[in-house]
């Protein structure tokens, strides 16, 4: 909104120059001056418009804020924002400013703007979204997102229904990895309850380092992420993430969740995934040369353990088996997926990860003879 909301300050620059034509006594096309002082004037009013129905939506939910924070969540200047308060007001919107060091943009309780009338390109994403109805499903939500829809579109205009309806039958979405199976979410209902009513919750979790075990956390927010629910949350204090496929059970408590005040939920996943991330195990490129009528079906089997971006590259060999080379993001999964091959692949380097290669298979070998 910012870059098109700036239209005004183009619109006073035209009249501007006008100005210093007339001034210096040059002729210039005045036809051209108008259609681009119309053009601005028709895009100042219907950003201006959007932004008066986002600063009414704020204080319906926030009750007061400041000049200052609103004018940051709309990328607009503080003066622009009272005079859109004045604007407000003057059109019968109950709204006033407060001056002082604790005033700020109130909205008289009780006022509800009317919203109902959506945009073709609105309508299109509020029905593409019910295309992931997988993940209200997981919540617990399918049968709530089925009839809100359903009373969405009962409010659409007929030529908005048929767009709306179109994207969101074309659209698919499948979360799951390849040859992966689905994560186990049974424990998600109870979890959301958690969360939205800020409720503390007795876990069951089966960590992967120290086992199964039991735990009473205070529940911040849920994370979906490429297929994988997390729930993050604070046990004894200190922010956590918990995979929600290992939580055997959840039990919601009487307790009221301790919540940091200002608690940025996707500032703290951040900061748990990038600690999380800068500890990853080491990962390594390997060169393999495989059997003709097998590489296709290595190559699709190997490719979601590779690093991020990268692909199984050809490269020139006169074997009569063709040469490939992969880069893992962890080593020992590397060694994992390629042993699995038997004598259909050959590692060729590195040295040390052919000597561990020939570790595996010996220990292999003990256990299975």
């Amino acid at each position: 909104m910012a870059g098109i909301g700036r239209a005004d300050e183009l619109l006073g620059l035209v009249d501007g120059a006008d100005e210093q034509w007339a001034r210096i006594g040059c002729v210039h096309d005045h036809s051209l001056s108008a259609d681009i002082r119309h053009l601005l004037s028709h895009i100042v009013e219907v950003v201006r418009a959007d932004r008066l129905l986002q600063i009414i939506l704020l204080l319906q939910r926030h009750e007061r804020l400041s000049a200052r924070e609103l004018g940051e969540r709309l990328e607009v200047s503080t003066r622009t924002v009272l005079r859109d308060m004045e604007a407000l007001s003057a059109a019968g919107v109950p709204v006033y400013s407060e001056r002082g060091r604790n005033g700020g943009c109130v909205l008289l309780p009780g006022y509800r703007a009317d919203v109902s009338e959506l945009t073709p390109r609105e309508a299109q994403a509020l029905f593409a979204w019910s295309g992931r109805a997988a993940l209200s499903e997981e919540l617990g939500l399918r049968d709530a997102l089925h009839t809100a829809m359903g009373k969405l579109a009962a409010t659409l205009p007929v030529e908005l229904q048929g767009d709306a309806d179109a994207l969101s039958s074309a659209i698919v979405v499948d979360r799951r990895r390849w040859f992966a199976e689905a994560e186990d979410t049974g424990a998600l209902p109870v979890l959301r309850q958690a969360v939205v009513k800020q409720r503390r919750v007795r876990l069951r979790y089966a960590s992967a380092s120290a086992g199964l075990q039991q735990r009473t956390v205070d529940p911040w927010g849920l994370v979906e992420q490429a297929g994988r629910w997390y729930l993050v949350a604070a046990h004894r204090g200190a922010a956590r993430m918990y995979r929600v496929s290992r939580v055997e059970q959840a039990d919601l408590l009487e307790e009221q969740a301790d919540r940091p005040d200002g608690l940025d939920v996707r500032a703290e996943w951040e900061r748990l995934r990038s600690a999380l991330e800068t500890h990853r195990p080491v990962g390594v490129d390997v060169l393999v040369r495989i059997r003709p009528e097998r590489i296709d079906q290595i190559r699709r089997i190997a490719s979601p353990m590779l690093a991020k971006g990268e692909v199984a590259r050809d490269v020139p060999s006169d074997d009569e088996w063709p040469h490939v080379r992969m880069h893992f993001r962890v080593r020992e999964a590397a060694c994992g997926v390629l042993l699995g091959f038997s004598g259909d692949l050959e590692v060729l380097e590195p040295a040390d990860l052919r000597e561990r290669m020939l570790e595996l298979a010996e220990a292999a070998v003990v256990t299975y003879s």
